[in-house]
């Protein structure tokens, strides 16, 4: 019997810390091999199921949200091969679902946070999940002026040029269209056109693509638009971003008018009236997915009405209103042939199986997570086995466990190391206060240890970070060796000092005068950048993008960040309540960043970095509304809308919504029942209002 991992409610806090770390160190591996690279290296059912078990943690624990969480993250960043479009209204990606179950929690989760009576009926539209690349046309006038991927969700590749001859996306729309709307859609390959395409690529010795999916991608990132050209891709139009108007208020009569307008959409999409409505669906969908001619791998549900999709808003990733319900997952077996264990910047010892390559649904998976040492001892996973492979989604493989009457009678237990493989440091699982020991052994060594050390300088300069292109993993680790590069404020100092070594870049192999150039003025383009990639990029353990985003909201500038967290070292302070206090912000993630700065040689290199780089204020969402940049509490009972609606009402205007009260609160939301915040409230003398008077405020009444 192939044995489970953990159960997630068996999880202390400190293993779950640990478990989310491993968990999206991982998925951001194999994000960045399926949306960069169209090279997936793990299956979908593998790739699932590890953000399954990743948001059912985040779920139990949410104040242990990590900033670079899966769910907080989409896709991954733009190639270097396109320029880049920032979106006005951000592409993000929805939450997966994978059963009955996690559809009726759904509609459950909809009608508690509107607080919908039990009669009150949830319209819900049910469509194809189509499996493609995501692009989002820009029109103005009515006419095609821009086309962009997803990208991270929030910078994508510009591929006008190529979109611009597909015959299967209309160049204008219907004269009744907006002056500007943003189409967002899937472009698809066909199976048919799949298989023709192999075929031609076969007989003239070219790339042989893995899946339609993958040709699609490859097909669109041509830099030659006449092969884009060549290629039969296909478009269905499902969503929208920045507009001048739309023609409809409910999902269904945007859809009904892209028709209209001469945009393909798909004839399954459906209306659905109850739970039993949309599971209907998805099994009628399912039960007709071998026949529809192009792959689809799940059904997405969405919220019909547009007004209760404004108020319910995001969750950092994806919408509250919508569902992504997968299908079943695939299975496979293999052998694993080795276990390699790899290094990462906060010294976590992550193993990863090394696989004989087996195909899963479409797509060639030769590596997966094992997690840790207890998961490998729990599933007794031997060198040799051979094993079940599940594919579970878009991207990323899960070894369930190995196939008993198969293994070899002279096989023995797997022996995790004890020591670092890079600096030979003791690797150590830490003691909690628990009693129980931390499911990641870490190495020892801290900065000594080469691994986290380059680790930490592809964390600074990757993506979501400071994002310097001709600066990737490669490069980063060779500088590393030759001593250019040992901490981030060198990577500014790099040209200056290449001009007076004997040793010129130039003059290295693979590189001249040309990429010397353009990755000098990669490097000037980053000397500016704002306060949450900053923050992000500093690689402090526990904070990721959304967690970065909240800090740089609550702090502003870089030095007033820098100086309330050495103040909070001081527990009894009220530098170190008001970071506690910081919505998303627990005491793991405080005790963290506090640590960080505690230690002389982080303060160092964030002194140094702000000797050469300019860092900018996050933006505020809103800087209109009369609650932008405010701080603002919410306490006691509200009662025309939840709490948890009242706090993403909040940061969609633009304020900064805080757990207490103190002498930076601004507004302080009072209903039935308010307690000690009323008093903070008088003793700090802060505004108090009703929540009536919460909505006449911000004109929403």
């Amino acid at each position: 019997m192939v044995k489970q991992p953990v159960a997630v409610d068996a999880l202390t806090p400190l293993e779950a810390i640990a478990e989310l770390e491993r968990l999206a160190a991982e998925i951001a591996e194999h994000d960045r091999a399926y949306h960069e690279q169209d090279a997936p290296t793990i299956s979908d059912a593998e790739y699932d199921a590890l953000r399954l078990r990743n948001e059912a943690i985040e779920a139990r624990f949410p104040d242990l949200v990590r900033s670079d969480s899966p769910s907080r993250r989409v896709g991954s960043g733009p190639s270097e091969k396109f320029g880049k479009v920032r979106h006005a209204v951000p592409m993000l990606s929805l939450s997966n679902g994978f059963s009955d179950e996690d559809a009726a929690d759904f509609v459950g989760r909809v009608r508690r946070f509107l607080n919908l009576g039990e009669d009150e009926p949830v319209e819900v539209t049910a469509e194809p999940k189509i499996d493609g690349l995501s692009i989002s046309l820009r029109y103005e006038n009515r006419r095609l002026v821009q086309a962009a991927t997803r990208g991270d969700g929030f910078e994508g590749e510009n591929v006008t040029a190529n979109v611009m001859v597909l015959r299967g996306v209309p160049k204008s729309l219907a004269a009744d269209a907006p002056d500007l709307i943003e189409v967002r859609g899937e472009i698809y390959m066909s199976h048919k056109d799949f298989a023709s395409l192999n075929e031609k690529q076969n007989q003239t010795g070219e790339k042989v693509f893995a899946n339609p999916r993958n040709a699609a991608a490859g097909s669109l990132r041509q830099l030659d638009p006449s092969i884009t050209a060549a290629r039969p891709l296909k478009f269905f139009a499902y969503a929208w971003g920045e507009e001048h108007g739309l023609p409809a208020d409910t999902q269904m009569g945007i859809i009904a008018a892209f028709a209209a307008w001469g945009l393909p959409t798909n004839p399954l999409m459906k209306l659905c009236r109850s739970v039993e409505e949309l599971l209907a669906h998805y099994r009628l969908i399912e039960s007709q997915r071998a026949e529809l001619g192009y792959d689809i791998d799940g059904v997405v549900y969405k919220v019909n009405r547009l007004d209760w999709q404004q108020r319910l808003g995001f969750v950092s990733r994806s919408p509250r209103w919508g569902l992504a319900h997968k299908f079943s997952a695939e299975k496979a077996t293999t052998v694993l042939e080795g276990i390699d264990i790899q290094v990462g910047r906060t010294g976590a010892l992550t193993p990863v199986a090394r696989l004989k390559p087996v195909t899963v649904g479409g797509v060639v998976v030769s590596n997966a997570t094992l997690h840790n040492e207890d998961e490998i001892a729990r599933k007794d996973i031997r060198i040799g086995d051979t094993v079940i492979v599940q594919r579970a989604g878009d991207v990323i493989p899960q070894v369930l466990g190995h196939v008993p009457e198969k293994r070899d009678p002279a096989s023995v237990p797997y022996t995790f190391p004890t020591e670092c493989p890079v600096c030979k440091s003791h690797a150590v699982r830490e003691q909690r206060e628990s009693g129980k020991l931390d499911v990641v052994r870490r190495c020892t060594g801290g900065l000594i240890c080469s691994a986290q050390r380059v680790e930490r300088l592809k964390h600074f300069a990757s993506r979501n970070a400071f994002d310097i292109e001709g600066l990737g993993d490669k490069i980063i680790a060779e500088f590393y060796a030759d001593e250019l590069i040992q901490w981030p404020h060198d990577i500014f100092t790099l040209e200056a000092r290449d001009k007076t070594s004997l040793k010129r870049l130039k003059n290295r192999e693979g590189w001249g005068e040309a990429s010397v150039a353009k990755l000098f003025d990669a490097i000037d383009q980053r000397r500016t950048i704002a306060l949450d990639r900053f923050i992000f990029a500093l690689g402090i353990r526990h904070v990721g993008e959304t967690t970065a985003r909240a800090l740089a909201r609550a702090y502003g500038s870089a030095n007033m960040f820098r100086e309330q967290m050495i103040a909070a070292a001081d527990e009894q302070g009220d530098a170190w309540r008001e970071l506690n206090a910081i919505d998303g912000i627990g005491e793991i993630v405080a005790e963290a960043v506090v640590q960080f700065f505690a230690e002389p040689h982080n303060r160092d290199a964030v002194d140094e970095l702000l000797k050469h780089v300019s860092v900018t204020a996050l933006e505020a969402r809103s800087t209109t509304s009369p609650v932008a940049g405010k701080t603002v509490v919410f306490t006691g009972a509200l009662e025309r809308m939840t709490r948890e609606e009242a706090k993403a009402m909040a940061e969609r205007l633009g304020a900064k919504v805080s757990g207490s009260v103190s002498k930076k609160t601004d507004l302080l939301v009072a209903g039935p029942g308010a307690g000690s915040k009323l008093k903070d409230a008088e003793k700090y003398g802060v505004e108090v209002i009703d929540e009536n008077a919460w909505f006449e405020r911000v004109g929403a009444s």
